[in-house]
């Protein structure tokens, strides 16, 4: 499979990847045509295995590649992995602030982001786009980033992250579709819905790979920031979602540990 993927331009093998992980985000808006709802230990649980997933992808396929191929270009490394990490951060706070939406669970009245009008399916389906984005950009940098030629940058490793973030996408789909069908939207709405959240993902995964293709002397900061950009997702929305029933915690707890392990597996294995 891997001889197959490398037969194609960095770009087209981060778009493949990233409509990837965007079916599996529509597979999980999917089960709305089989179900009203999702027990919320279920959800819960697949929340946290979310962020296990994330929390280990975000060290195993971008921070400590981006740290060593630092090393290899002559930057210092904790120097590089710092800043990008932290603007990383910085910027999905600030897009945070800019783009309205909706935290899962909340009323409209807590939307986020400046005060608007728009329906609460919108708002829920903005919040989950927003932070889609991040996952697109670090599989489009993990694949421009193989074509450096860099040992730290392996084909496995950007296939294995693709991997990952689809099985997280998973539950993402459903947090948005489900709902909504609560709510009265019809299925076939409410699946749109959820699958459309997922579609930035293939747009920011061709960028992220262009743009690292045309500068490869900042790939390292590029990878640390899509890791601090997935990172403050986790902390800032799908830890907080993941935990709101606390009768779940320590459930959710396990299924974290579970998603990393999954994760940090997959890597190891084929990066």
């Amino acid at each position: 499979m891997i001889d197959t993927i490398q037969q194609f331009s960095p770009v087209t093998q981060a778009l493949f990847a990233s409509l990837f992980t965007w079916g599996v985000t529509a597979l999980g808006a999917g089960l709305v045509f089989f179900t009203r709802t999702v027990s919320p230990k279920l959800m819960d649980s697949m929340l946290g295995f979310a962020a296990g997933v994330m929390i280990a992808a975000s060290f195993w396929s971008l921070l400590a590649p981006g740290i060593e191929m630092a090393e290899q270009m002559g930057h210092q490394p904790w120097l590089t992995a710092a800043l990008g990490f932290m603007a990383g951060g910085v910027f999905m706070r600030i897009a945070d602030r800019l783009l309205p939406h909706l935290h899962l669970g909340l009323a409209v009245e807590k939307s986020e982001g400046p005060k608007t009008h728009w329906r609460r399916s919108t708002l829920l389906v903005l919040a989950i786009t927003l932070h889609n984005i991040p996952e697109g950009l670090a599989v489009g940098v993990a694949f421009g980033a193989v074509a450096a030629g860099l040992p730290s940058a392996t084909i496995g490793g950007a296939i294995a992250l693709a991997i990952g973030i689809g099985l997280q996408n998973f539950p993402e789909g459903a947090a948005v579709s489900l709902p909504l069908r609560r709510e009265g939207m019809s299925r076939a709405k409410s699946f749109f819905m959820g699958q459309a959240s997922g579609i930035v993902e293939p747009i920011a995964a061709v960028i992220g790979a262009v743009f690292v293709l045309r500068m490869q002397n900042i790939l390292p900061y590029a990878l640390c920031f899509a890791a601090g950009a997935m990172i403050f997702v986790v902390v800032e929305e799908l830890i907080p979602e993941s935990q709101r029933h606390e009768k779940n915690i320590d459930l959710v707890t396990l299924a974290t540990m579970v998603g990393f392990t999954v994760m940090m597996i997959l890597d190891v294995a084929l990066g």
